[in-house]
């Protein structure tokens, strides 16, 4: 009989060949959200979480916050380039 893996099992790889994978925590700073995962990145802060210390690593965006994930729309201010464009130009033609 074929016995299951335990929860969080990961398949041992050769230790000189492959970085250490550390527990890390990606916070999103806008909206707070913690993204638990494993990664080869480590960071001064670390907390404890569900009993397991994790590093934490800060982003300014995440899928959490990107519009491009929330559908989010945002309204881009194009005035001032198109005005600064045309100042250009008709300095240009005189």
């Amino acid at each position: 009989m074929i016995q299951p893996r335990p929860k969080h099992s990961f398949p041992t790889v050769k230790a000189e060949v492959h970085p250490k994978l550390n527990n890390v925590a990606f916070v999103d700073v806008s909206s707070g959200h913690r993204f638990l995962t494993r990664s080869t990145m480590k960071s001064n802060r670390k907390e404890t979480i569900n009993g397991e210390e994790y590093f934490i690593v800060l982003r300014d965006v995440t899928s959490d916050s990107h519009p491009a994930y929330t559908g989010e729309r945002r309204l881009v201010d194009t005035a001032g380039r198109v005005e600064k464009f045309t100042n250009k130009f008709k300095r240009a033609r005189k």
